[in-house]
């Protein structure tokens, strides 16, 4: 497996902990779904679409108390929530523009 294609993974992976992090937490959760528009019954198929493993890393990534919790509950340096986001489609800082 390439680098880049571990780092990937790797990233898909923290991405996935990371949606079940937001998921689990009743405050966090409505929030999330407010700032995506993603309904709740929608979240599995939202979860395939191009991005969506970004956008979860930028949600905890724009908070610095969940960012921290995250990192605390899951062993996670902050900054390496920061790489992986990096590694996901749409993950770069021309995010924007890509979509």
């Amino acid at each position: 497996m390439t680098n880049a294609a571990s780092m990937r993974e790797e990233a898909e992976t923290l991405a996935i902990r990371a949606l079940g992090f937001v998921a689990a937490d009743p405050e966090l959760l409505p929030r999330f779904l407010a700032i995506t528009g993603i309904e709740a019954h929608s979240i599995r198929q939202a979860a395939g679409e191009p991005g969506f493993l970004a956008g979860v890393l930028q949600f905890i990534l724009a908070h610095e108390p969940t960012l921290l919790r995250f990192a605390e509950e899951t062993g996670t340096p902050p900054a390496a929530i920061g790489r992986a986001l990096r590694a996901l489609p749409l993950g770069n800082e021309d995010h924007e523009r890509s979509i």
